[in-house]
């Protein structure tokens, strides 16, 4: 997989963290028509892909190591230590990290809402894009308060810093979107409520793969052992719907 600079600020990549590889790629690879291959990042890190494209990363975890299993949006960065100050500057946690991840260096942090994501300092996918190639279609944040987060993400990513680099958001009704080179690649929607038990309304970072049959996709998710949660979701393009793997993690099918 080749790999090449990445562009301060933008989502680079996403992860799952799963405590059984196998049984991960058991589940993706007969929904999403995913291959897996190993990675320069290490023993415990796999790659998904579609038709020779990289698609998302898949990371085992010990039990020791008590780590959601979940998907987790990264943002490249400079530094890792000077984005995960300024996500502590504005009241928000950096969890884990920063480490050492093969040649780059990776941190996960919790937003001031409480929703994960990652940081990456290091070279990206080559053509590794959002809403082109096999990358996810769309990201979304639950938020209860899409415009504050805006700031927080704005600030703590640099992203008016980087407008020169084609990086900028716009506000939308009622969110605020990220846009890279022109193209909206991810959504900050309002709404979320901190405490419901609720999964659909818990604040936390959606990703979006593509389905070329949803349906099917969705037979064949419930057949492996996961669950739809919800067949009503709003998206940009497309039908969407939420589902939950075997083990727990949560994300989202958008039909082709």
């Amino acid at each position: 997989m080749d790999s090449v600079p990445g562009t301060h600020g933008v989502p680079c990549w996403v992860s799952l963290t799963t405590g059984d590889q196998r049984a991960a790629e058991e589940f993706y690879g007969p929904v999403l028509g995913w291959s897996f291959q190993d990675s320069e990042l290490g023993p415990e890190f796999r790659v998904a892909t579609r038709d020779g494209q990289p698609v998302a990363g898949f990371n085992e975890t010990s039990v020791s190591r008590q780590l959601p299993v979940r998907w987790t949006v990264f943002f490249s960065v400079d530094s890792a230590d000077r984005a995960g100050e300024r996500v502590n500057e504005r009241g928000a946690t950096v969890a884990v990290g920063p480490l050492r991840v093969g040649d780059g260096r990776a941190a996960v942090a919790a937003d001031p809402y409480g929703a994960p994501f990652g940081l990456w300092e290091g070279e990206v996918p080559e053509g590794w894009t959002v809403g082109a190639g096999q990358a996810p279609a769309w990201l979304e944040l639950r938020t209860p308060d899409a415009f504050a987060a805006a700031v927080f993400y704005g600030e703590a990513l640099e992203w008016s810093k980087n407008a020169n680099q084609g990086v900028g958001y716009e506000e939308a009704q009622d969110e605020v979107h990220l846009l890279v080179d022109g193209q909206t690649v991810a959504g900050l929607r309002g709404g979320g409520v901190e405490a419901a038990p609720d999964p659909n309304v818990r604040t936390r970072w959606d990703v979006f793969f593509r389905s070329a049959d949803l349906d099917e996709a969705l037979a064949a998710a419930v057949r492996a052992g996961g669950e739809v949660i919800s067949t009503s979701r709003e998206a940009p393009e497309g039908r969407a719907a939420t589902l939950r793997d075997p083990a727990g993690a949560l994300f989202c099918l958008l039909g082709e």
